[in-house]
């Protein structure tokens, strides 16, 4: 060790610093080495640990009992830490415990030292956290366990997103689908549903802010032309979230149809898209089960109603999708194929005969019948329930 560096060095993490104060995080890095070095007691769930005043202030030299006391008494407003005992001042002792339930306390002390740097809290937004009590006495702490799919974020951790980091609480609620969605498919375990939710909407709100920074930059709102098409940033976000490109391109035209007819004017038309591809997705996702042994459709076959809320998604009817079920059924019954997920089939087989019908899909299904009947080669009934080329000419005729 260098002479210029006498004594153990305190470490901290610049996103805690950032997340909760600097004189914060240099106090709770301290009160951690604290709690891993000495004995603790067990009672009402935590760990409770003891240090003294005069050997608190041997690792902290540089502040006085009253910066101790201030500092404490923060960590204690913001939920980080819990103190049952008297002012320093008065006792001359800290009793504190990590405010994490004992089977979570590992955890929760990787978890607050890995936090994302939000805006640091108000003057205003410290004294309403005096007002409500800690996390963890508000939600008990359970055994590890599955994310339900009913599981919902309560509301003290909704309006601890918004107090601590000003998330507004209808964008959180926007990533609860996509947060239960993903955690469900990949069926792990977990002490803490709320902090993984909680990391989850800080990283979807910093990717948000960016997105509002660069669109604050660009030019003033234009109309969506007909032959837009999502910027390569946009599609290197769709595709870092595991997004089949052929649904992203699928899209575009049901995307470019909607809003043109809309007749609105954005500047942030690539972040409409992303969100509207992430709903998709999610929804399709959700409802293709792709089942490992193809099989025969059945007479009886019904779309799963997931199906019907992608095509609401596309602004596609659905009294009119379902019409076109007897049809569906009956066409491949007579063909005896088999596959391994009819809903997808459907899907595309919906959107093929709404862009037709549509009243943009008229040329193109003029032009269809002209083709067929000039080209030696026909396409079969099966090639244009399959055919995807209506995507291109739908952009093109808008």
């Amino acid at each position: 060790m260098s002479s210029l560096i006498p004594e153990r060095p305190i470490v901290i993490s610049p996103s805690l610093a950032t997340t909760i104060g600097l004189e914060e995080a240099v106090l709770l890095q301290v009160l951690n080495d604290v709690s891993t070095l000495s004995p603790a007691t067990e009672k009402g769930s935590y760990h409770w640990f003891k240090i003294q005043l005069n050997e608190l202030q041997k690792l902290l030299p540089f502040w006085e009992h009253s910066t101790l006391q201030r500092i404490s008494d923060s960590l204690k407003d913001k939920g980080v830490i819990l103190i049952e005992s008297p002012p320093l001042t008065s006792c001359g002792h800290l009793s504190f415990a990590m405010n994490e339930a004992v089977s979570n306390h590992a955890d929760h002390a990787r978890a607050i030292l890995n936090t994302p740097a939000p805006e640091r809290p108000t003057h205003n937004t410290h004294r309403e956290a005096r007002q409500r009590p800690p996390l963890a006495q508000r939600t008990p702490s359970r055994g590890a366990g599955l994310l339900p799919k009913s599981w919902y974020p309560d509301e003290d951790l909704l309006q601890l997103l918004a107090l601590n980091h000003n998330i507004p609480r209808d964008f959180a609620l926007q990533q609860r689908e996509d947060f239960v969605l993903y955690w469900h498919d990949r069926q792990q375990v977990s002490h803490s549903w709320p902090s993984k939710f909680r990391q989850h909407v800080l990283k979807e709100w910093r990717f948000h802010q960016s997105r509002q920074a660069v669109s604050a930059q660009q030019a003033p709102t234009k109309d969506l032309s007909a032959d837009w098409s999502p910027s390569p940033d946009a599609m290197e976000i769709l595709n870092r979230s595991e997004i089949n490109p052929e649904f992203i391109a699928d899209a575009i035209p049901e995307f470019v149809l909607y809003w043109r007819e809309r007749g609105e004017a954005h500047s942030t038309w690539n972040s409409k898209f992303i969100a509207h591809i992430r709903r998709q997705w999610a929804k399709y996702t959700k409802a293709m089960e792709l089942d490992y042994e193809p099989r025969e459709i059945a007479a009886n076959w019904q779309p799963n109603e997931d199906v019907y809320d992608i095509l609401k998604l596309a602004t596609i009817d659905i009294d009119f999708a379902r019409q076109l079920v007897p049809e569906f059924v009956l066409f491949w019954r007579d063909t005896k194929q088999i596959h391994r997920s009819w809903n997808t089939k459907f899907l595309q087989h919906a959107k093929y005969q709404w862009a037709t019908r549509h009243q943009m899909g008229q040329h193109y299904a003029g032009q269809q019948l002209s083709n067929r009947s000039s080209d030696t080669g026909r396409k079969s009934t099966f090639d244009l329930l399959t055919d995807r080329s209506w995507a291109k000419d739908l952009v093109k005729n808008d």
